[in-house]
């Protein structure tokens, strides 16, 4: 997120810049300096958040096996439990 901050810091500092205060630099304009930054911050924002997102998204991976066959039935027994007899002697 600190790039998130920095994003906002640069909007910030530009949006000053360009409404509140009056520099004069030689060799850009009036308000040049202040809607570089705006713009700056705006791209850094919009990037941090574009990344995050893509970050989040989950990637999923299909593994697609083959199924066994099936095999038939070749004898079906009942299955019961065989008591042993006792025996007295």
């Amino acid at each position: 997120m600190s790039r998130m901050a920095g994003g906002i810091t640069l909007i910030v500092i530009g949006a000053i810049l360009t409404f509140a205060w009056n520099i004069n630099i030689p060799g850009l304009g009036e308000h040049a300096l202040g809607i570089i930054l705006l713009v700056a911050g705006v791209l850094l924002v919009g990037l941090t958040l574009a990344m995050d997102n893509q970050r989040r998204r989950g990637r999923t991976v299909v593994e697609e096996r083959p199924v066994a066959e099936e095999r038939p039935v070749v004898e079906e027994r009942p299955v019961v439990e065989e008591r042993r007899r006792r025996r007295t002697i």
